[in-house]
């Protein structure tokens, strides 16, 4: 049987600031992000199987990452946990809006590593991640590929 790859784009708005860094993305500022999720599998062979000749229905796929990804981040601010924004961000929340804590560093890099994770442990047993690339911008982009791993 042949692997198979499937891919499927999904984009959410973001707001993040980086701790510690040294340029102007340490201030509050947002993206409008993409991620393409790629998986791999063989597509099913059961002519009895409503997913019959599917590795995963697109609307299975979707529904993890809007789930793990989408939802969660989407017009959502985030901070590294130890960010000298906290202040900031309790009158954010106060005030209604979505903030989250990471314990890493939200840069696109960790941002993919976090989201290759989360998508992992969702996915059929049948079906592997095989990559994400996670666009920040129209020219800047983090790629996770599993076989560096």
């Amino acid at each position: 049987m042949s692997k198979i790859r499937i891919t499927k784009s999904f984009g959410f708005e973001t707001a993040h600031a980086l701790y510690g860094y040294d340029g102007l993305c340490k201030n509050v500022h947002g993206h409008s992000y993409k991620l393409d999720v790629t998986v791999m599998g063989t597509p099913i062979n059961d002519p009895k199987n409503v997913k019959y000749g599917m590795v995963i229905d697109f609307k299975d796929l979707k529904k993890i990452v809007k789930s793990e990804i989408v939802e969660v981040f989407d017009h959502a601010t985030v901070f590294n946990q130890n960010t000298p924004h906290v202040e900031l961000a309790k009158i954010m929340e106060q005030n209604g809006h979505k903030v989250i804590f990471m314990d890493y560093q939200p840069t696109t890099e960790e941002m993919i590593i976090d989201f290759a994770s989360k998508i992992q442990a969702k996915l059929p047993k049948n079906v592997t991640l095989h990559h994400l690339r996670l666009r920040e911008t129209s020219s800047s982009y983090a790629e996770w590929h599993a076989a560096d791993q």
